[in-house]
This record gives C-alpha cells, structure tokens and sequence, in this order.
C-alpha cells in the first residue's frame, strides 16, 4: 500500500497545554527510540507588593501639604504633627504659625510684625496658654456663682463684661468656651459675647456651635415684669419662662427676646432675672 509509510518516516508533533509552557518533541528513529526535549519556563516576575510603610509623605508638594496643614485646626494640626517626622516639620512651620497668630489675634499680629519676629509657634503657644488662664477665671467665677444649675443676671452680665475686658476674639470664645465639656452657662456667655460684643456673622458662631457639639444644648431664661398701673389699679406683675436652644439665639427664632431680657436684666424693667440648664433629653 503506497499510502502507508514506514514508521522511520513519521513525525509526531503534539502540542500540551499552553499553560504547561512546556512543548515535547517526538521524533522516531529506525531504532525505535525516542528522546524528549523539554524547554524550561522563564519564571514570570511578580511587581513588587507596595506595603504602606513604603509610601512616603516626602513626595507630596511642600505647598500641598502646607494648605492641607493650614486648613486643620489647631488641635487637629498638632495631632498630625505626631504622625511622622516629615509631617511634624511641615506642621512646625513657621509661616503657618505665623498665619495662625494673624487669624486668631490681629492685632496683635500687626503690633509685633515690624519686630522681624521668627518663632511664631513659640509666640502662638504663649499667647494661647494667658488666654487659656484668663478663660479659667472666668470659668471658676461662674462656677462659683451658679447655685443649683441656675445663675444670676448679674454675675451673668459679669462674666461678659470680663470677657470684653480681657479683649477676647471670636476664636478665643471658640477654642475656649464653646465646648462640650463646659456648662452650657459658660456657652451661652461665650455666644452672648460674640454676638453683642463681637458682632461676628452668624452662620459663624452657628458653625462653632456644630463643631463643639453644643448646638442642641438648652438654657431656660425666667424672670419678673413689673405690673403697670392702669386707670388707677396696679395690675400684678408678670412671670415669664423661655426654653430655647442655642441656635435658635443666633438665628433669631426666638425673636431675641431671650438675649434681650439678659441685656436689660439688670435695669427695673425686668426683675429677678435667672439663667437655668435644661438637661438635654
């Protein structure tokens, strides 16, 4: 049969499995032997695993990292400031510092800015912690004063009256006495303050009350009108209560009554002023 073909003429080629990577080649021989040739795989290289320890802060713009600084506040800026040594002499900057003082006592900037002054953070440090006393005098008078979770219109009108003398900003009040672990008394003389004293905005102060987390805190005003006298009678004098929330005295919902009556507290149009807690539910 002229079809068939001796076996000395045959060739085999099979092909395995891609995935093996492997390709054996069979090739007969008269003597009916076979030999095998394997091809070993180069092996693949694997891209390095990149832990996050490997990552480093120094690749990041020194301005980038600086207006991400800059944007913290100063509680928050020390925070960072621990969580690295790169971060920590980005956050010790002394332009940032330097920004910090102008924001939070400008006047005071102006007067030593001609000095060619150079620790700000120093400076910044200094001026926080006399502020910080001053607040705690404050804070120890109405202590002091407040009887029963209640304080009288006229060491409330005193505290305040420390406050203007002590030449508060609005980031003092902020960083001092809008805060959650303080009595609601203490933040309420710190939103009369900026209010009254101050003048600051009010979407200002609101967003202090949200970022203390006192913005849902209550405070009840009562006190005593006198009774007028009418065709010759004297009509009795008039009770008065007003619960209201902090927000609502800088929005105005309460139509200011409440601020109104702290104001005049100690003139004979309202008598017996008192400023009580609400316990919050």
């Amino acid at each position: 049969v002229q079809d068939l073909k001796t076996d000395s003429q045959i060739q085999i080629w099979p092909t395995l499995q891609e995935s093996d990577n492997r390709t054996c080649f069979l090739r007969s021989s008269s003597s009916h032997k076979f030999q095998t040739k394997h091809k070993i795989p180069l092996s693949k290289k694997k891209k390095p695993h990149m832990n996050q320890s490997d990552y480093s802060y120094s690749t990041l713009p020194n301005d980038i990292a600086l207006k991400i600084a800059s944007s913290l506040e100063v509680p928050d800026l020390s925070s960072l400031g621990c969580c690295s040594r790169v971060w920590r002499e980005i956050c010790q900057s002394n332009c940032l510092w330097e920004s910090l003082v102008k924001e939070r006592w400008p006047l005071l900037y102006e007067a030593v800015y001609g000095s060619h002054f150079k620790d700000w953070r120093g400076f910044y440090v200094k001026q926080h912690e006399e502020k910080k006393g001053q607040a705690d005098s404050v804070i120890n008078l109405v202590e002091q004063c407040s009887q029963s979770d209640s304080l009288k219109v006229i060491d409330y009108l005193h505290a305040i009256r420390c406050l203007k003398t002590m030449q508060f900003g609005f980031r003092d009040v902020q960083m001092l006495l809008l805060k959650q672990k303080l009595n609601v008394l203490l933040n309420l003389i710190g939103l009369h303050y900026c209010l009254s004293i101050l003048q600051v905005p009010a979407f200002c102060i609101t967003e202090a009350l949200w970022g203390g987390k006192i913005v849902n805190r209550r405070v009840c005003v009562k006190w005593r009108q006198p009774g007028r006298w009418f065709n010759g009678f004297r009509i009795r004098d008039g009770y008065h209560s007003r619960c209201v929330y902090l927000e609502d005295l800088v929005t105005g919902e309460d139509d200011g009554e409440v601020l109104t009556v702290l104001e005049r507290g100690a003139s004979r149009e309202f008598l017996r002023v008192q400023v009580f807690v609400v316990n919050s539910p």
